[in-house]
Parts: structure tokens; sequence; C-alpha cells
């Protein structure tokens, strides 16, 4: 059970009133809970970051850490305002209904949005596709199948062959070595295995890809992140059309190219590679041509998303962090001040901290610019974060 110190604290004061024996006996019944506080409260080493790491129990929502430390396994009740500028954000901490039917295991895949508000999110569990409510309420799940390896999702409208359109999702599995588009019941329509013909894989099982992407058209591209670091092109019939890429530091060779997205300005739609482990996003024209090596610095980017000119990018340690239509940085969300919690898929869930992340593996804007994150962690963590009006 978790020991509040500043309820104690209140609750000592009040026996300033008693007599002296009557105070006496009380003080001597809660000895033991007084060296359980301040064993707690010698533990916490009050690390909290100007961005707003620290929970906090003041109305309204404030800006950066608490007024006072307080022991980071006391769950907060109201919200934590993070971020900076236009883009300030208050963090929600009952937006956890999700676990209302038990855990819901490694979160380690993607985030997506139907059309009737529905957020869905992938676990390494037999319910390797969640989708829940405004609420954060399961409304189904499904997957069992594919459990292990769900790793990266895209969601498309499209023609349903019979005038008119349907909603589906595109989902690399690493462990498959496959993309798969399903309904979003989980109603299996295609597979599209290792392209073989790129001339890059001796066998299918090296093809392990993390990401993918729709185009307006219905061309594919697929990351192959876990793999050999290339980016397949796909036409919308699954057909290969060329790959690029490839293990290396060198602009338009990657490390790791665990995302990717279709990003739309001005009216051009390009290809932007979260290249993980080169700590830098990459940005390619439709056919695999290198335009930009981006000049935000990063630490390693997990994913990218959209939202008008605006990117967000998920990073593995520990942050957040948005981007202008020039690709440098805007700010930095729930940087985590701990190094030793960052990218860290075992820190448990007693050891969170709203406002601050642990492992941020991808992040996106709904519709009306809320941000949701999915954290890598081994408990399972799908944080909304509720844009502030007027930012």
């Amino acid at each position: 059970m978790a020991i509040d110190p500043w309820e104690v604290a209140a609750l000592s004061g009040s026996l300033r009133g008693m007599s002296r024996l009557a105070r006496t006996g009380w003080l001597a019944s809660i000895g033991l809970l007084g060296f359980a506080v301040a064993s707690v409260a010698s533990a916490h080493d009050g690390r909290h970051d100007a961005a707003g790491s620290a929970a906090h129990r003041e109305e309204p929502p404030q800006q950066g850490a608490a007024s006072r430390p307080r022991p980071t396994n006391v769950r907060p009740t109201v919200p934590v305002r993070v971020g900076a500028g236009d883009h300030q954000y208050d963090w929600l901490p009952d937006w956890e209904g999700y676990r209302a039917q038990g855990p819901i295991g490694n979160t380690h895949g993607g985030i997506a949005f139907d059309s009737k508000g529905m957020v869905y999110f992938n676990t390494d569990s037999e319910r390797a596709v969640i989708a829940v409510d405004g609420n954060s309420k399961i409304a189904k799940a499904w997957g069992k199948e594919l459990r292990g390896g769900l790793h990266g999702m895209a969601l498309v409208k499209e023609a349903d062959g019979k005038g008119g359109e349907r909603e589906t999702l595109y989902l690399a599995h690493t462990s498959r070595h496959e993309v798969i588009q399903a309904t979003l019941d989980g109603e299996v329509i295609r597979r599209i295995g290792a392209p073989m013909e790129a001339g890059v894989y001796g066998k299918a099982e090296e093809f392990n890809p993390t990401s993918v992407a729709v185009a307006a058209n219905g061309d594919l591209y697929v990351a192959d992140g876990y793999g050999k670091s290339f980016v397949h092109k796909f036409t919308k019939d699954g057909k290969h059309v060329k790959s690029w890429g490839g293990h290396g530091d060198e602009p338009g060779k990657m490390k790791t190219p665990h995302g990717i997205a279709l990003v739309t300005r001005g009216g051009k739609t390009t290809l932007m590679v979260a290249d993980r482990e080169n700590h830098r996003l990459q940005e390619f024209d439709l056919d695999g041509n290198l335009l930009q090596v981006a000049p935000a610095k990063l630490r390693r980017p997990c994913s990218v998303a959209q939202r008008g000119d605006e990117l967000v990018v998920a990073d593995l340690e520990g942050r957040v962090t948005i981007l202008g239509k020039d690709n440098e940085v805007i700010c930095h969300i729930g940087d985590n001040p701990d190094p030793g919690k960052r990218a860290n898929n075992g820190v448990p869930m007693e050891q969170w901290e709203l406002g601050a992340f642990v492992a941020p593996h991808y992040a996106a804007w709904d519709a009306e610019g809320n941000l949701y994150v999915l954290d890598w962690v081994s408990s399972g963590r799908v944080s909304k974060l509720k844009r502030v009006k007027g930012s």
C-alpha cells in the first residue's frame, strides 16, 4: 500500500490539540507507520524536470514540476501540463481504462484512429490489436495468432469493391516476416511476404518488417527495420517495385529504419524514415531518391506522424519531439530526467511518472490535436495528452 507522507503529516498535526495522554497513545499506535513514511521519503530522489515530470495535486494543471517532492509510487489524480508554446498538453492520469480487463502485456507497436473515434494499438500478447473508445475502455481485441511480433500499423480507407469504402489495417509483423492486411475486426484480407526479387535476402526469414505506409494510390512502403535496413516499395497489388537503403551510416543508408510515414507538405508527398540507430530522420521522394537528412538532433527516433506541416517523433530514449515544417525542433515533451529509465523496457509501473516517458515507440495526433504515445514497456503503457485550447 502506498503511503502519502503529506497526509500523515496532516494527521500528526491534528494531534496537537489532544491531551498529553491521548496524544501519547495515538503516536505509539502510528509509530510503525511513521517509520515506513520516513523510509519512503528518504528513498525518493526528487528527480523532476521543468517539462512536468513530477505528479502534482493542485488544480488546475500546472506547468513544470510539483511544488513539493512526492514518492514516485503515489498515483497522481490530476493532469500534468507538459510542452511549450503552441504545443501544450494536459497529460491525463485516468486514461487507463484499458487495464480493467487485466494486464495488456508489452506494448511494442503503433497507434491508429478510425473514423468512429476508436483508438487502436498493438501489444505482444494474444490481444495483439486492442481498440479502445474515447474513455479508454476496450471495445474489442483480437490477434491471438499474431502474438509476439506485431510491430507497425497503418489504418487506411479504400474502395471495398462494392461501390463503397472500407477501413482496413496494414500490419507489419517482424517474426512472421510479412505484412498483413486485415479488417478492423481482424479478418485477414491478404499477406505480403519477403520481396525475394529485390535480391537482398538469402531467405525469407531475413525480412523483419517494422513499419508500413500506404500512399493515396495504394502503393505500399515497407521498412525492414529489424532485418537488412532496406525500404521496399510495392504496388497496391503487392508487386515489388524497388528497394533502397541497406545498412550503413552515410546519407541514404540506414541502421534500423524503424518507422516510416508519408508526409505531404505544399502539395508534395515524400517518405520520412526514422533511421533509429543513425539518430536521424531521412526524407526520400517516392522513388527512393534522398532529399535530405533532417537537421533535427534526435536520440533514437522510432516513428514519425504528421499533422498540418508539423511532425511528431517518438524517441525511444525517453521523450517525444515536435518538428516544424523545416524539420527543426519546436520542442521536446516528457523528457525523462533519469537516463537509467530511458529506453528501458523493464521499468516497473510503480516507477513511472506522469509527465515523463520511458521508451516512446510510437506517437500520433488524433483529429482534434490530442497526442497519444505508446511506450515500449513490459507492463504496457499508452498515454493520452490532451491538447490545451489556444496552444
